[in-house]
């Protein structure tokens, strides 16, 4: 199934094709710490990402983002300060997982809503 997988599937780390072309297109650059790879194309001018595991943007650390966006030329290993001490290590997008926050009336907490405090009348156009 890995072979399949990697030809067909996008949304689960690069295709086959994708992995192919970086290769032949592209020099690594570098990597992070989550194991996702960084190429930048052989003429310089385009950047790219290779996931390790699911395509999720919010997964690439902010040094590596300012490098792919052009808003440093060097990579980040070479170009950026040591993190200060007091930095927390970013988190993912966790939206729409089980770690996702939820507000006190959230029914998928199973709470209900409050009632309506009664300080609010709906307005009807025969009323006017």
């Amino acid at each position: 199934m890995g072979v399949l997988k990697k030809l067909f599937t996008w949304w689960d780390g690069a295709t086959l094709t994708t992995s192919l072309h970086l290769r032949r297109h592209g020099r690594k650059v570098g990597s992070d710490s989550s194991g996702n790879i960084y190429y930048a194309s052989k003429k310089g001018s385009r950047r790219f990402v290779s996931y390790e595991g699911a395509n999720d943007p919010s997964r690439i650390p902010p040094e590596w983002y300012s490098w792919l966006h052009h808003q440093i030329e060097d990579v980040p290993d070479e170009s950026m300060p040591p993190p200060p001490k007091f930095l927390r290590e970013p988190e993912p997008n966790r939206t729409g997982t089980p770690l996702a926050y939820r507000p006190s009336g959230a029914l998928e907490l199973g709470a209900q809503r409050p009632a309506a405090s009664g300080d609010y009348e709906a307005w009807t156009p025969d009323q006017a």
